[in-house]
């Protein structure tokens, strides 16, 4: 058995407001003019501010620590990320991922947790997709 199922899933929404699009692209060093300067971006095909892409798979991969490290001795192995459509000021996304896989290691010493994540708006617009794997261990059998 397992100490994660295939199958799970756990989720948070974020709101990407011009505040918090402009705080995030400097904290970065990302200064794409399409994430600060409301006029340039208005000219621009998307029609206003989006959100840098490390914004969106920060928020993503921090979901993804966040609930594996509560319940195990966590870390990330890597994750690749696909943008499907620029993210907007003002939407509200739910940020999703589900265990797709998880296997015991070589060595038997822990599991690697594979998840399949995206980033979807409430009328099931995908804007990011992703993948990962996360090597997992009970909390006991590391201490």
């Amino acid at each position: 058995m397992t100490p994660i199922a295939v199958g799970a899933t756990f989720a948070r929404t974020a709101q990407f407001d011009a505040a918090a699009i402009r705080a995030f692209a400097t904290l970065c060093g990302d200064l794409n003019p399409l994430h600060h300067d409301e006029r340039a971006a208005a000219k621009s095909p998307f029609g206003g501010l989006i959100a840098s892409g490390p914004h969106v798979v920060s928020l993503m991969m921090g979901l993804d620590a966040t609930y594996l490290s509560e319940r195990f001795d966590a870390l990330g192995l890597g994750f690749e990320f696909r943008f499907v459509k620029a993210v907007p000021e003002g939407v509200t996304l739910s940020l999703e991922w589900t265990v797709s896989e998880c296997r015991p290691t070589a060595n038997r010493s822990g599991y690697v947790v594979a998840v399949e994540g995206r980033a979807v708006d409430a009328a099931g617009i995908v804007y990011v997709t992703g993948r990962g794997e996360n090597l997992i261990r009970t909390k006991e059998a590391s201490t």
